[in-house]
């Protein structure tokens, strides 16, 4: 076999392929075969009729069309192995001659990865925001763990803010009461904004076993979008009582004896969390520097099917859950079609540059992924995922995308190289030293560069 690679443009090359015809006799044996166990010819057992009678019964071209079809994928990786090509999705294959008994000649258009050249990266700065625990954080955060342990009880009183409703609710729509419309026992807590617009105003100064009515735009169901009456009657009102912030709110609350201790908790952990928040905004603005750093040309096809693949999961997995439409997202948003287009392109572009970027980076650093990093990784995928890590890793393996968790976490640690290199310092001029930065680097390119297009790469190139 012969191959000759021309490159048509940075990220598309034409492969022409010359086969000698004596290499296709496995393909042809193997076509016969096919043949053979698919047809009956009258004087021969199945599977035992001779090629000679296939070829006059059936055309000898029927029994060339099944042996190219076998041989096609065997010689056009011959080529891509041996033109040393990084190849992405699937080729145009165009049979250009086929001599009986001679020759098969072939060509196959595909994208292949950029090659890149990845400059200096360790010039890189960025500024983050200083680690600071004010007062005022601390005050919220207790007040938080105030509102968690807060008490109800019933009152004989109007509705006001903060209070605990138990409501009946129905909605009509043209007059009529929607079958999924009627609801009973409800728990609402007025002011808190949920359920349905227009609630809050409706219910406050409403008595236990009062009424009132009002109407709002049903966000899902059966009609949603469409203005509804909605009543609601008032079963029973209860107000919120917050314990005191003492002493023995920080033994109710938690483990420590004084409240002061339990602040001192709350400033080391909110301190932490801070860090954490430090360390991927490092993460985020490293990684755009890098990415100004380096020119990376994008294959049409694969950006295409990456801003589809965006707008799939969009549509049919974030906005689906929410009863929401693509038309009443962006309603909401209060964006038009076309700026959403302009929009999900440029996260994609960013997503594929990413990729390509950091393994090329991988290969350059000559970085390996240990069996103990994808497990911990794997763990953390599992978690985010809401499943358990037995459920998640079996998903994984079954659906053949153990490469693309290996590839997220290469790319992790290919980030974490150059944020190594780069100077953060915050805005108080302070050099930062960031911890664990292996961990949040997989978090934020990962969430930079679309998991699915990573996957369907993974799978194309396998």
């Amino acid at each position: 076999m012969k191959s000759a690679v021309e490159t048509l443009n940075p990220t598309r090359v034409r492969l022409t392929v010359e086969v000698p015809f004596e290499e296709l006799k496995d393909s042809l044996d193997a076509a016969y075969k096919k043949i053979n166990q698919q047809v009956t010819v009258k004087g021969f057992r199945k599977g035992k009729i001779p090629a000679r009678v296939i070829d006059q019964r059936f055309g000898r071209g029927a029994v060339l069309e099944e042996a190219v079809n076998d041989a096609l994928p065997k010689f056009y990786t011959e080529a891509v192995n041996e033109g040393e090509l990084n190849v992405l999705g699937q080729p145009e294959v165009d049979i250009t001659e086929l001599k009986d008994g001679e020759l098969l000649a072939f060509t196959a258009e595909v994208d292949i990865r950029p090659a890149l050249e990845i400059p200096d990266y360790s010039g890189i700065e960025v500024e983050v925001d200083a680690v600071e625990v004010s007062d005022e954080d601390i005050d919220k955060s207790v007040e938080q763990l105030r509102e968690r342990f807060a008490s109800t009880s019933p009152v004989e009183r109007a509705a006001q803010d903060g209070d605990v409703l138990t409501l009946d609710l129905e909605a009509k729509v043209d007059g009529e009461v929607l079958e999924d419309g009627v609801a009973q026992g409800v728990s609402y807590t007025v002011g808190s904004g949920e359920l349905l617009d227009g609630i809050d105003e409706a219910v406050k100064g409403v008595e236990a076993g009062g009424s009132a009515t009002f109407t709002s735009e049903l966000k899902g169901g059966s009609a949603q979008g469409k203005e509804a009456e909605v009543k609601v009657d008032v079963t029973a009102v209860a107000a919120r009582e917050l314990p005191e912030l003492d002493d023995d709110f920080a033994q109710l609350a938690s483990e420590f004896d004084t409240l002061d201790e339990l602040k001192a908790d709350s400033s080391k952990r909110l301190a932490q969390m801070k860090k954490y928040d430090q360390a991927t905004q490092a993460q985020e603005k490293v990684l755009d520097e890098l990415l100004k750093l380096v020119e990376v040309p994008i294959p049409e096809k694969l950006l295409a099917d990456e801003m589809e693949t965006r707008k799939h999961n969009l549509v049919n997995h974030q906005l689906g859950q929410m009863g929401l439409d693509l038309a009443k997202y962006l309603e909401i948003q209060g964006k038009s079609e076309e700026e959403f287009d302009a929009e999900t392109k440029e996260q994609a572009e960013k997503g594929i540059k990413t990729q390509f970027i950091l393994d090329e980076l991988v290969n350059k650093e000559k970085l390996n992924v240990s069996q103990e990093e994808l497990t911990e990784h794997l763990m953390r995928r599992a978690q985010s995922s809401g499943m358990s890590p037995d459920q998640f890793a079996q998903a994984v393996v079954e659906g053949g995308q153990v490469p693309m968790l290996v590839g997220e976490v290469a790319r992790g640690k290919a980030l974490a190289v150059v944020v190594e290199a780069a100077t953060v310092k915050d805005t108080k001029g302070e050099v930062v030293d960031l911890d664990d930065e292996d961990e949040t680097a997989e978090t934020v390119q990962a969430e930079s560069e679309g998991t699915d297009e990573a996957a369907a790469e993974e799978k194309n190139e396998g």
